[in-house]
């Protein structure tokens, strides 16, 4: 994941605190929370001191592991029955290579959690995401430009205004394929986070 150092830092330290906080509410070792998302314990080390820049799929297996959604690592822990977020108030959590971004805006708690999502697409840029938790439903709007969408190898070709609902529990991609920008909203729907580790431990 690319980001630029003066936007991600700050960003990177909130997140490594709210794992740390988590992971230490249920009495976890670093190795235990390494095993139970599927990371490295180096990997969980540096996210937890700030010093890297997790990609999605990481914070993703992260938030899933600690039963709290991928909203919560990235928000204040506070929640307010009406939370604002600001125009560019968002975490940006993907930086493409020519300039493209993927901002979370806006998240619900867990157990059935809902994400929102502001994406932009340089042309020629693609984001490749591993098959999230099983039940996920992904729906995107296209608000400018034209976007590809790779559902487990099945191209959708989508135009501005047009919309798409699939399955997020599969290997997928947006792609901008044209020679202007792409801009869509994406809301995931992870439902049941956390339900199989409310047993206070993780998984073998």
């Amino acid at each position: 994941m690319h980001c630029m150092e003066t936007e991600a830092e700050p960003l990177a330290r909130a997140i490594g605190t709210r794992v740390k906080q988590e992971r230490k509410n249920r009495e976890w070792t670093l190795d235990q929370l390494a095993a139970a998302a599927g990371v490295s314990r180096r990997m969980l080390v540096n996210v937890e001191q700030g010093a890297a820049n997790p990609s999605v799929g990481t914070l993703l297996r992260l938030s899933d592991a600690l039963g709290v959604g991928l909203p919560s690592l990235v928000e204040p822990p506070a929640s307010p029955a009406v939370r604002t977020t600001r125009h560019g108030d968002g975490a940006v959590l993907w930086t493409g290579d020519l300039g493209g971004q993927g901002v979370l805006v806006a998240g619900t708690e867990p157990p059935n959690v809902v994400e929102l999502w502001d994406w932009t697409l340089a042309p020629g840029e693609r984001h490749t995401s591993e098959a999230h938790a099983g039940g996920t439903r992904e729906l995107l709007h296209v608000q400018e430009g034209a976007l590809t969408v790779d559902v487990d190898g099945e191209l959708h070709e989508l135009g501005t205004g047009d919309a798409l609902t699939f399955h997020g529990d599969v290997a997928h991609a947006y792609l901008n394929r044209n020679g202007v920008r792409t801009r869509f909203s994406l809301t995931v729907f992870e439902p049941g986070v956390g339900a199989a580790r409310r047993t206070g431990t993780p998984d073998a």
